[in-house]
């Protein structure tokens, strides 16, 4: 038995998220049904590094699963490629440890969210938020940097997401606009960790700020309050987008 590495993109249009549930279409179950063909009918679970929520998509997600199978890498990319769904597409396959986990090996994870404040685009409706309006770009790139170092993140994840521990670390953040298009905006996020929808909910609470509803001085009162009220709205999932993970 080998033990694979598996770098794959995905679009989440048409899917009820990454993980595995009964009776629904979701990415993992796509997966697993074409490995199991692979695999001599045998199950096959893949591990992710995360889960990604309906509607949200994926540049360089990973995964980690075992076969009984002897074939070698390119093969069982080609061979995983021929038959998923068009949406799903495996980027690379390589061979590692045993012991190594998609999930608990990562050491860092980066999320992008698009948003286009432009006219109205529906060839992207499913892949870029179409917000359609002006914002205020520099107060949002202030507010970002608030984000940045160690906090507590329980105003930016569900009140019924009760866990231990609400302290991420965010590294980086930044803000990038398409030269060839000022009014398509990136927000970008790394972490070594985060909760349930708190990305999509700091882009919202970002998009207040950007309305001038609020201030980006205001991020650190919300912080510190640590109560899903006092943030903002969650941002919808199609422009939302897990850009890669780091071991």
């Amino acid at each position: 038995m080998k033990r694979y590495l598996m770098t794959f993109s995905y679009d989440g249009t048409n899917y009820c998220g990454y993980q595995k549930q009964p009776k629904v279409v979701t990415v993992q179950n796509e997966i697993e049904k074409v490995l199991k063909k692979i695999n001599n009918k045998k199950l096959v679970k893949i591990n992710a590094s995360g889960r990604t929520d309906s509607g949200v998509h994926a540049n360089n997600q990973k995964a980690h699963f075992d076969l009984d199978i002897d074939i070698t890498e390119e093969k069982l990319k080609m061979g995983l490629n021929s038959l998923l769904p068009d949406d799903i597409y495996v980027k690379k396959i390589e061979e590692v440890p045993a012991d190594f986990d998609a999930r608990k090996n990562a050491k860092a994870k980066e999320y992008i969210y698009k948003i286009n404040l432009g006219t109205y685009t529906p060839t992207e409706r499913n892949i870029v938020y179409q917000y359609n309006k002006d914002l205020d770009i520099v107060a949002i790139e202030r507010a970002l940097k608030y984000f940045e170092g160690e906090h507590n993140f329980k105003s930016f994840t569900p009140t019924a997401e009760t866990r231990d521990n609400y302290v991420r670390t965010i590294l980086q953040t930044n803000l990038l606009r398409d030269i060839k298009d000022l009014d398509k905006v990136t927000i970008v996020i790394l972490g070594t960790g985060f909760l349930k929808y708190m990305v999509r909910n700091i882009v919202g609470t970002l998009i207040e700020i950007g309305e001038g509803k609020r201030k980006p001085e205001d991020i650190i009162d919300i912080l510190n309050k640590t109560d899903r009220i006092s943030a903002g709205i969650t941002a919808p999932p199609e422009g939302l987008y897990l850009n890669d993970v780091y071991y």
